[in-house]
């Protein structure tokens, strides 16, 4: 059974050995850290399970360590010195992977393959120890941290190391619950050790910079540590998390799954982040059952409320590129245009995959231009096909064409589900004129998209994106889309974009 889960952070600072005195701005957190050490070696447990950002990560599968156990040092921090081995408990974690083996599960972001290849599809919980190698063996700064103040008073125990990985919240939370089903099984007494910072980008001087959203972002994680409110941990937009820089909030989502159903008494000991990076430590004491907090429900229908709202507000660019997909994907059909004022606005509600050209306007009709489609769903994307020139006779039917082709012809996903439609968000870009750019510094990745072209290879690039600040990257990102080498000579191209949502 899980018996206690403690969040700690891992700043290398905090070891004496590397921090050489500065180490001691971070006062709070160390002795909040000996807490936490404190009440683990009174626990007693059998198990230690944590997860580490700084494990093996991979964008669609949950990592898993093998072996019988690993060794580490601080070598990369200037103290090689500061050693530690683990021993593995080989029994939870086969346990853990046969879980994971059994239960039924599609994938959520139906990616064909993690980076290592390791599988196409998934029809059972991606979390195992596939993918091992050899330079992953070796402990990581965010499992030696919080566990070298463990191992000061208490070291009778097995270590079951996890990765984290970009699938969503809901499967984060789901392996916490596989985690408490196998501790249960095996009757064996868990501590559950969720490792992560907060906000990398708390203060201007700090390593990471500044950003509006980072102390927002501390704020809001540390009252829902307060407050016990795991549902909290599971809301948050990942713009706004991409923008604080965060580092532990997916290690928490899988520590609030190990918690599902249960009382807690939550208890914050420290937070500060006096060199920019916010550290908190918290502490979680089950006192019974309760299944009001099943946060994994409460998330499904927070997201349902959500969806509803977006769909309420889309406008005419966007409710038409959601029709023409899901025409597409319910009947194999592509949606056509329809005089009718009676035709259906939704597809699949009469099967008839018609839209009326009553709901849009005179542009979608009677101009054209290059178009392009982008799907999300949890927060990441799903597809993005589109158009530089327009290759139909109007906006409309760019819309029609890109739309179905965003969800089914994007060679990085697997065509969109059925099971899928209801989840996904959309949003069109329609693209102005193209314009030549003779200097980079013409460039702003926020109002332009930018073309690269070499030798009748192209790659293009939309403004405005998620974690894209810089010309330099946006031109680098077009360039490797274009299969353009960095040494190639290229040239630039301009457009700005009306977009929708």
């Amino acid at each position: 059974m899980i018996i206690g889960a403690y969040i700690m952070p891992h700043p290398p600072i905090i070891i004496p050995q590397i921090g050489k005195g500065e180490e001691r701005k971070i006062q709070k957190t160390i002795d909040a850290c000996k807490e936490v050490a404190n009440r683990i070696a009174a626990l007693k447990p059998q198990t230690i399970v944590l997860t580490s950002p700084h494990s093996v990560l991979y964008s669609d599968y949950f990592h898993i360590s093998s072996g019988s156990g690993a060794k580490g040092s601080f070598s990369q921090f200037g103290a090689p010195q500061v050693q530690m081995e683990v021993t593995y408990d080989e029994e939870f974690v086969r346990q853990l992977c046969n879980l994971a083996e059994r239960s039924a599960h599609v994938n959520s972001k139906n990616a064909s393959s993690n980076s290592e290849g390791v599988h196409d599809r998934y029809s059972s919980f991606p979390a195992g120890t596939l993918g091992e190698r050899e330079e992953y063996k070796t402990l990581d700064h965010g499992v030696m941290v919080p566990l070298s103040f463990v191992n000061e008073l208490y070291t009778d125990y097995k270590l079951v190391r996890i990765g984290l990985s970009e699938l969503s919240p809901q499967e984060h939370y789901q392996l916490g619950k596989m985690i408490t089903e196998v501790s249960n099984k095996l009757n064996s007494r868990v501590v559950f050790l969720a490792s992560g910072d907060l906000s990398h980008k708390l203060t201007d001087d700090g390593p990471y910079g500044f950003s509006p959203d980072g102390p927002i972002f501390d704020k809001q994680v540390i009252e829902a540590m307060v407050n016990a409110d795991f549902l909290k941990f599971l809301t948050f937009e990942p713009e706004f998390c991409d923008s604080a820089a965060e580092c532990g909030l997916r290690s928490f989502m899988i520590m609030a799954g190990a918690l599902d159903c249960k009382e807690v008494k939550a208890e914050l000991l420290s937070h500060e982040g006096p060199f920019g990076v916010g550290y908190g430590v918290a502490a979680f004491e089950v006192e019974g059952d309760n299944p009001t907090r099943n946060f994994d429900v409460q998330l499904q229908e927070y997201e349902k409320r959500k969806l509803a709202g977006i769909k309420s507000n889309e406008d005419i660019y966007v409710r038409l590129a959601r029709f023409s997909l899901e025409t597409y994907v319910r009947s194999g059909k592509t949606a056509k245009l329809s005089t009718d004022p009676g035709a259906s606005k939704f597809a699949g509600a009469s099967g008839n995959g018609y839209f009326s050209v009553n709901e849009l306007s005179a542009e979608m009709l009677h101009e054209r231009a290059g178009v392009f489609v982008s799907i999300h769903k949890d927060g990441q994307l799903r597809g993005c096909i589109g158009t530089i020139a327009p290759v139909t006779e109007s906006i409309a039917r760019e819309i029609i064409r890109n739309a179905v082709l965003a969800g089914s012809e994007d060679p990085r996903f697997e065509a969109v589900g059925v099971n899928e439609l209801d989840k996904l968000v959309y949003s069109v870009d329609i693209l102005g004129p193209v314009e030549d750019v003779k200097d980079k510094n013409l460039l702003d990745v926020k109002r332009y998209g930018v073309i690269v072209s070499c030798k009748g290879r192209r790659g293009l690039l939309l403004p405005n994106l998620e974690g894209v600040d810089t010309v330099d990257y946006q031109i680098d990102i077009a360039r490797q889309k274009g299969g353009i080498g960095k040494n190639e000579k290229y040239t630039l191209q301009r457009f700005e974009v009306a977009r929708h949502k």
